[in-house]
Formats: structure tokens, sequence, C-alpha cells
């Protein structure tokens, strides 16, 4: 398979850091102001009580613990040498500023860390924060980056998912994060009710405009008891084939700047209760699909990025 298909983040990693490098997945107790009325309530259409965190250990578990067993399970598992600690479940900043600091330097005395990876909303994106993290890497030498769950550039899908943001929130947390140097990482999700291949061209061409450094992308999934739930089961919506998902993948990759590292193609669902999860297939299938069809039809990352810096202008001068 050619390799340059994609950026991707296991060679990025090896390339930047110089060793095999896992993230650690850390759990902590929360919730997100869109389930606690502070700009909304119930959450996201698609978003279970578990937040993001369905693979993750207890959140009853301290940092230290967390951190603690999940190396020695990807140390021997993947033989990973360095480590990253991802906050992951949930929306990170969301907690108090006192709380969120000392669940931040739990992690840094640990030799072995290279990062921290913090997810959390574009709506939760405070420069109180963002500034502690600046003295955090000044004075531990270490990277940080904020995952920024986006999910759609398009502000009607957001509205119809009950997302609580718009693209507006996104574009001011990318400024603020990226005036600090930190890496930025945008979540999306392709095959969202509503959204088409011209959303698929709109995310890669607003995640380029912005210049993040790092895209992850899940496919859909739908989970009992959520509102995605109920309207999947009354028909009220119908999930794309997942040959249109492979194909908006690579038309997404296609047209975003080659420079921008691939953290995921396909994303999986939690293990109990779903009702649909890619197509009924392993994600590492969907995977597999998505590189064989871009290598058979000569697509590859950045084929078509040429829309920035005055498009119209170019071949005049």
């Amino acid at each position: 398979m050619n390799a340059a298909l994609y950026n991707r983040y296991s060679e990025h990693l090896v390339k930047k850091y110089g060793k095999k490098v896992y993230k650690l997945p850390i759990n902590l107790p929360g919730t997100c102001p869109n389930r606690d009325g502070k700009v909304g309530e119930g959450g996201c259409i698609f978003c279970d009580e578990q937040g993001s965190g369905f693979d993750c250990l207890s959140n009853m578990l301290s940092v230290k613990l967390q951190l603690k067993e999940n190396k020695e399970y990807f140390s021997k598992r993947f033989k990973a040498e360095k480590f990253i600690a991802y906050f992951q479940a949930f929306t990170n900043t969301y907690q108090p500023f006192e709380l969120f600091r000392d669940n931040i330097l739990e992690t840094v005395t640990e030799d072995d860390l290279v990062a921290i990876s913090i997810s959390t909303r574009p709506d939760c994106v405070n420069d109180c924060y963002l500034d502690f993290l600046q003295e955090v890497r000044n004075d531990h030498k270490i990277d940080i980056s904020i995952e920024l769950g986006l999910q759609t550039v398009n502000y009607h899908t957001l509205v119809r998912v009950n997302r609580g943001h718009t693209l507006a929130e996104f574009i001011d947390a990318v400024n603020r994060i990226k005036a600090r140097d930190f890496d930025v990482c945008a979540h999306l999700i392709l095959n969202l009710p509503g959204d088409n291949y011209q959303d698929a061209v709109e995310n890669a061409k607003v995640l380029s405009a912005l210049r993040v450094d790092y895209a992850k992308l899940h496919s859909l999934y739908v989970v009992g008891g959520t509102p995605l739930g109920d309207m999947y089961q009354k028909g009220r919506f119908e999930i794309i084939s997942m040959q249109e998902y492979i194909e908006r993948v690579a038309c997404f990759l296609e047209y975003l700047d080659p420079g921008i590292v691939i953290q995921r193609l396909v994303g999986k669902g939690p293990k109990d209760n779903l009702l649909f999860c890619n197509w009924g297939v392993s994600w590492w299938l969907v995977k597999k699909k998505i590189e064989d069809y871009m290598e058979g039809e000569n697509i590859y990352q950045g084929k078509k990025f040429d829309y920035l810096n005055g498009k119209a202008l170019k071949g005049m001068f």
C-alpha cells in the first residue's frame, strides 16, 4: 500500500519523538455544559452518559493510578516507550480551574511523558486555562495538545444535533490555542444526519485555513437510550452506506492540507447497548477499505489543496 496516502499519526509521532509513542487515556468524573443546563440540556443527540470515555479505566481511580495501569498495559501490548497523557472523557476544561490544575500537575512528574492532550469543547476554551497550560509547558518542557470536538463545520447540523455551540466558537478556540503555539486536534463525524459531500469538503477547507495540526475522524455510531437512538429506531433518518462514508473520507483527505496529521479515519462505539456501529464490521476493516479505495482511485491527502492564498490570482504574477 502506498505510504503517502495520508499523513499518519503513528509515523508522525516516531518522527517527532524518535520512539514509539502511545496515548494513555485518563477518565475523570465530569459532565459538560450541554448536559447541566449551562448551554443546553440532554447533551448532543448521539452522546451517551459515558461521554467519550467508554474505553477508559474507572474514573474512581486517581490520575496517577490510571497512568500507571495504562502504561503497563500499552508497554506490553504495543511496545510503546514514550507516552501522551490523554484526558479523554467529557469536557476536561469544564472542571473548576483548581481541580483542572491539580489533575494536570499530577501528570507532569512522569518522566516518560512527552505530551499532555486535553479533550474539550470549543465553548470551554478560556484564556485562564490556556495561560496555566502555557506555564506547564514552559516549566516542564512538555508538549500541549488541545482536542476540540467540532463534529462538523455545518452550523445548521450543529443545531440539529443539539451540539450547544456553532462554528464561531470553534474558530475562536483555535485562534486562542494557536496564539500560545499549542497543537490543535479537531474531531469530526463525516456522516452526521443532514451532512453531505459538500460538508466533507468544507470541513477540510476550514481545518486547513485555520491551520489545525491534527484531525480525528469518527464514523457515526448509535447508542440505545439517546435521542439519536430513538430517531434511528423510529426510522427518522438513514445512515449512509459504508461505501459513501469511504468516499466522503477520501474526499475530505483530498482537500485537506497535507501537513495536517490524521489521528484516526474511523471510530468505534461502546461495547454495550449499540444499535449501529461501522455497518456491522470491524473498524480496522473500514479503515482498510478507505485506504484501498484511495489507492485504487489515485486519491491522496492534499491532492486538491489549492484553494488558499488567493486561488483566483494564481498564475497572474
